[in-house]
């Protein structure tokens, strides 16, 4: 079932105040929206966000992947909530939100701070409008979104506490991602969690908090997120290469035959499986 916009909240809120988090996965096709359905229904009861964003847009052109998240969510038997990741594009947001997203991320965080303030109050003004959520963010995260770089934590990005009080007071978004020390994607480096800044960022922040790059984390840096006011979370490059190597695997046994359809199954299957453990973990 697509969840609405309100349940989608009270989702995050009941999370927020029981210790756990929402997982958003990223999807970018057909296999990855039905690898992410099949894990959330093997997990009933557990809301799961298919995040349907900025950057497959790029990939597959808004409409054709808006649809299908939407379409997929509203047939499947878990509760699902459908997200716009990262977009900088009030125009794109409202097109989401208008065709039935139920929680949206507007993304200033290469801004000023008082243009990313002025852009997510107009960002929280528009989804009011439809019903649904707003996450923002407020430091910067190192790395791609869809290309794992091995990308360093950057001290100077972190998110500052203060500041971001002060951000979530004047533009009353419902949640907030940080940087505190994750990174996009996997790295080669070892990534640390700064649970010091995150548990201040808990103290003054008074609503949840959001992990983007959490891929990759040790088990038990990403519970200690969880029990800092972190209700959500974010996975891309964990799906991605799980997808990736089952269709390698496959691929010899596939390419004689042109078989694309077990090699996308392959594929989709892998997501399921990934998903599954992400689900399982943030609980």
């Amino acid at each position: 079932m697509l969840l609405t916009g309100s349940e989608g909240l009270k989702a995050l809120t009941e999370a927020y105040a029981d210790g756990y988090a929402l997982p958003g996965f990223v999807a970018y096709n057909l296999e990855t929206v039905q690898g992410i359905v099949a894990a959330a229904e093997a997990a009933p009861g557990r809301p799961v966000l298919i995040q349907a964003g900025s950057s497959a847009f790029r990939h597959s052109g808004p409409e054709p992947l808006m649809r299908l998240a939407l379409d997929a969510a509203a047939r499947s038997t878990a509760r699902l909530g459908v997200h716009l990741d990262h977009s900088r594009d009030l125009d794109e947001i409202t097109g989401c939100l208008a065709a039935g997203y139920t929680s949206v991320m507007v993304d200033g965080s290469h801004l000023p701070f008082a243009e990313n303030v002025k852009l997510t109050k107009e960002a929280v003004h528009r989804a009011r409008d439809h019903g649904a959520w707003v996450e923002a963010e407020l430091g910067a995260l190192p790395g791609d979104e869809d290309v794992s770089t091995n990308a360093e934590a950057s001290t100077t990005a972190m998110t500052d506490p203060a500041q971001a009080a002060d951000f979530v007071a004047e533009t009353n978004v419902d949640a907030l991602a940080v940087a505190v020390g994750n990174v996009h994607g996997f790295t080669t480096h070892e990534v640390h969690l700064d649970l010091a800044r995150l548990s201040a960022l808990h103290t003054a922040v008074p609503v949840p908090l959001v992990l983007h790059g959490a891929s990759g984390l040790p088990t038990a840096e990403l519970h200690g997120a969880l029990s800092r006011g972190v209700a959500k979370v974010n996975v891309n490059a964990e799906l991605r290469r799980a997808y990736l190597e089952a269709m390698i695997t496959r691929l010899p046994s596939a390419l004689p035959g042109s078989d694309v359809v077990s090699l996308w199954a392959a594929g989709r299957d892998a997501v399921t499986e990934a998903a599954t453990r992400v689900i399982t973990q943030l609980t």
